[in-house]
């Protein structure tokens, strides 16, 4: 029998894992395979385990019946007279930098080499002719909570390159029913008093949006939030839905990087090392990710 315990690891090896053992609990797995099955396990885990940790414990011969392997840092598995212990380092050992393993190489080579080919396919162009950056809107909204049929926009940041690479900015806040929960000013800066007194209605607020955006493809990072937000609004107000198409950045920044901790827009921009002025304010969201959305065009990860 082992038992794994995972931290921090890529989503992809914790998937990867339950193809032998079973996820008891969060970061937990439990299976019953042969040592040699095992030991393969812990290559599997050790090569594509990320910025993460690992533990693993197993039976053996021993005075205690099991013993344990670990990546950790700060911890180290020593035999005192056949019985393993777990010493805790005064010195954590250096961690090893991220990308360390073979399939974080592979994925870097095979991402830069096609960066190359775009790059050279883009210079070969811009030779005969000057491209202009890809006309688009890239949108953000705030709002008092995560559920569309019962919680309400509070704020509309927008900005818009059109064909001749200019670019304009949107911004509204609006008024809502009831009060802005705590939790929310906490997070936004946004009031109730605010809203109130320099917030718009509704219906004016989406009106606007709908002459700002035009006919011009949306982008935005898990886009499909504010799209549920945008639609809901609409019909509550007795106007169309947008007909514009709907981009969304998120799945693009997990295929191009596949290790990351997590993807949060902010642990997005860091990677790509894109400044964020104002986090969870709507206009300064939809500008910074307006920059991640030219980074993963000129990559040529990404395409209006």
């Amino acid at each position: 029998m082992i038992v794994v315990t995972l931290t921090k690891v890529p989503a992809a090896l914790r998937g990867d894992l339950t193809k032998w053992t079973q996820e008891i609990q969060t970061g937990v797995y439990v299976g019953n395979v042969s040592a040699r099955i095992r030991n393969l396990l812990w290559d599997r885990i050790v090569q594509n385990i990320g910025h993460g940790e690992a533990t693993l414990a197993y039976n053996t011969n021993s005075e205690l019946g099991y013993t344990f392997r670990t990546t950790r840092q700060d911890r180290q598995v020593v035999d005192y007279d056949g019985v393993p212990l777990m010493m805790h380092l005064k010195h954590p050992k250096t961690p090893v930098k991220p990308g360390f393993s073979n399939a974080a190489k592979f994925h870097q080579a095979k991402t830069m080499a096609h960066r190359r080919q775009v790059q050279k396919a883009v210079a070969s162009v811009a030779t005969k002719t000057v491209q202009l950056p890809s006309p688009l809107v890239v949108l953000d909204l705030e709002t008092t909570g995560l559920k569309s049929v019962q919680d309400q926009i509070m704020s509309i940041g927008a900005v818009k390159r059109n064909a001749n690479g200019q670019v304009e900015s949107f911004q509204r806040l609006i008024q809502i029913e009831g009060t802005v929960p705590s939790k929310i000013t906490a997070l936004t800066g946004i009031t109730t008093e605010q809203l109130q007194t320099q917030g718009v209605d509704l219906a004016t607020a989406l009106k606007d949006l709908r002459e700002f955006v035009q006919d011009l493809t949306i982008v935005g990072y898990n886009v499909g939030f504010d799209e549920k937000f945008l639609n809901v609004g609409y019909q509550f107000v007795e106007q169309p839905n947008l007909t514009n198409t709907f981009r969304d950045l998120m799945p693009t920044v997990k295929n191009a990087q596949e290790f990351l901790d997590n993807y949060r827009l902010a642990t997005v921009l860091e990677k790509y090392k894109i400044q964020n002025a104002d986090p969870h304010h709507a206009l300064a969201d939809a500008q910074a990710t307006l920059a991640l959305a030219d980074k993963l065009i000129k990559n040529g990860d990404f395409r209006i």
